[in-house]
């Protein structure tokens, strides 16, 4: 069966998949070369690059080999993807670490080309799911 959704939606399941499966190769494929990222409320932490994607996913997996990572609601138009995230996992220290928040994504062919990321820490004992 042909999936008619717009091709953002399908790259952000794809996306999610290869997060959960811990596949660095598959998680990477989903991002293009010259991959934009901006981090508006923290500007520093922005990059470029398919490649710091990741490297920044490789450190992910090693710091919280259990990291549950989902999508709770997105929304494709035109190109651009709207997506919450809710991560979750286990620190080294064995302190729960949860991130939650929006990342709208720009999609170019079967790419993501660029990300607007607000994914923050959700405050220690004040887990959302």
């Amino acid at each position: 069966m042909e999936d008619t959704r717009e091709p953002g939606a399908a790259l952000l399941d794809r996306l999610v998949m290869a997060a959960s499966d811990r596949d660095l190769d598959g998680l990477a494929g989903c991002f293009a070369p010259d991959y934009r990222n901006e981090t508006p409320a923290h500007p520093a932490q922005g990059f470029t690059g398919r490649d710091q994607v990741r490297r920044n996913w490789e450190q992910i997996f090693a710091v919280m080999p259990d990291i549950t990572v989902q999508v709770l609601r997105s929304a494709c138009h035109g190109g651009v993807v709207w997506s919450e995230w809710d991560m979750a996992g286990t620190r080294p220290d064995g302190a729960a670490m949860q991130m939650a928040g929006v990342v709208i994504f720009g999609v170019r062919g079967e790419q993501f080309a660029w990300a607007r990321f607000y994914l923050e820490p959700v405050q220690a004992g004040a887990r959302s799911r």
